[in-house]
C-alpha cells in the first residue's frame, strides 16, 4: 500500500492500532476499529465526509484514494431495506463510524457475489480493504433533504477553497524540493528545458507531435502518459487505448492553455518539464473524469518530437489526450 496517499493523522492511528486482531461481523466482514471518538453512529440517512483508500488483497493494489483527489467523498448511509442490501455490506460498514472515528474493513467478496447475485469482481481475490477516517458527520434527524445536502454543499465550498489556497505553495514546494530555476511568463506558466533542441519553434496552427507524462503536483501521482513503459511502472495502463506520441494542432485551443503557450516556446527535439497552474489547466472544476481535482497543479514532462506545417498536416488526423 502507497503509505504516502495517508495524512499524518490517519497514519499515526492505524499503527497505534496495528496490534489489535480484526474482527468478524455479519456477511464475513472483518474490522478493525483504529479509534473511536465516543461519537453517535451514523444512521439511515445521514451522511459522513470520509477520507478513504481503497485496496484489494492482489498484490495490495490500490484502487481508489481521496488523499490523491484531495478531497474526501460523501457517503449515503442508505436504508438496509434497499435491494441488494445485506448485513455486512458497503452501507454497513459506515453504520459503526461516528465523526473522528477511523477504522479498516475488509469488505468479504464471496459473500457480496452470493448475497447480491451479482458476478464476483475479478480485481480481487477474497477481499476489499477499506481504511477510513471519518472528517464529519451530517444527521438527518428531522431536516429535510434540501436542508440536509445544503450543509453538504456548505461543507465543500470549504474544502475546495482549502484546495484553492494551497496551490501556491504545492508549487512553491515543488519547486524547492527538485531544485528546479524554472523560467516564468506572464500568466504564471513555469518550465525548464532539460534538452534544448535544434530545430524551429512551433507557431499557432503547426500540428506538433509530442510524448509527454503528466503528474499532480499535491500527490505526485501520474494521472496520464504517452509512455507505455511509464504507464506500466505506474498502474495506470490502459489497454484499450495506444500508447504513441500525441499529434494536435498548436495555438488553436485544441489542448488546454499550458501546453497551448508552453509549446510555443520550445525548438523542435526540445524536452521540458511545464509546471501548469489550475488557471492554465483544469480550473475550480477539474476534469470530468475526476482524475484531476479542483485548483489542481500539473507538471508535463514533455518532448517536442516533430512539427508539421498546416498543408502538411491536412492530411493527419488529430489525436486526443488528456490536456484537451
Amino acid at each position: 500500500m502507497k503509505k504516502s496517499i495517508f495524512s499524518l493523522g490517519l497514519a499515526a492511528a492505524v499503527l497505534a492500532g496495528a496490534c489489535q486482531q480484526f474482527k468478524t461481523g455479519d456477511g464475513g466482514l472483518q474490522y478493525k476499529i483504529v479509534k473511536d471518538n465516543g461519537q453517535p453512529k451514523a444512521q439511515t440517512g445521514d451522511l459522513l465526509s470520509v477520507n478513504m483508500t481503497v485496496t484489494t488483497d492482489r498484490n495490495d493494489s490500490l484502487l481508489t484514494s481521496t488523499y490523491k483527489i484531495g478531497l474526501p467523498q460523501i457517503v449515503n448511509i442508505t436504508p438496509d431495506t434497499l435491494p441488494g442490501a445485506y448485513s455486512g455490506d458497503y452501507s454497513s460498514m459506515f453504520r459503526m463510524l461516528g465523526e473522528g472515528d477511523s477504522a479498516i474493513f475488509k469488505l468479504n467478496l464471496d459473500t457480496m457475489a452470493a448475497k447480491t447475485m451479482q458476478p464476483k469482481p475479478e480485481f480481487a481475490d477474497k477481499y476489499v480493504t477499506f481504511t477510513v477516517k471519518v472528517n464529519k458527520h451530517f444527521k438527518k434527524g428531522d431536516l429535510t433533504d434540501s436542508a440536509l445536502y445544503a450543509e453538504v454543499n456548505t461543507y465543500f465550498d470549504g474544502e475546495i477553497e482549502k484546495l484553492k489556497a494551497s496551490e501556491e505553495s504545492k508549487i512553491d514546494n515543488y519547486i524547492k524540493k527538485n531544485n528546479l530555476q524554472p523560467m516564468k511568463t506572464a500568466s504564471g506558466l513555469q518550465y525548464v528545458i532539460t534538452e534544448e533542441g535544434t530545430g524551429e519553434k512551433p507557431v499557432a496552427g503547426d500540428t506538433v507531435e509530442v510524448n509527454y507524462t503528466g503528474t499532480l503536483i499535491g500527490s505526485g501521482d501520474v494521472f496520464d502518459t504517452s509512455i507505455k513503459e511509464v504507464a506500466e511502472k505506474n498502474k495506470i495502463y490502459n489497454a484499450m487505448r495506444p500508447y504513441e506520441p500525441a499529434k494536435f494542432a498548436i495555438g488553436v485551443r485544441q489542448v488546454i492553455p499550458g501546453w497551448d503557450e508552453g509549446l510555443l516556446l520550445l525548438p523542435k527535439g526540445s524536452k521540458a518539464k511545464l509546471i501548469i497552474p489550475s488557471q492554465l489547466g483544469y480550473g475550480e472544476r477539474g476534469d470530468m473524469r475526476g482524475t484531476i481535482p479542483p485548483f489542481a497543479p500539473l507538471v508535463f514532462d514533455i518532448e517536442l518530437i516533430d512539427i508539421l506545417k498546416p498543408t502538411a498536416a491536412a492530411d493527419s488526423t488529430a489525436q486526443g489526450t488528456t490536456a484537451q
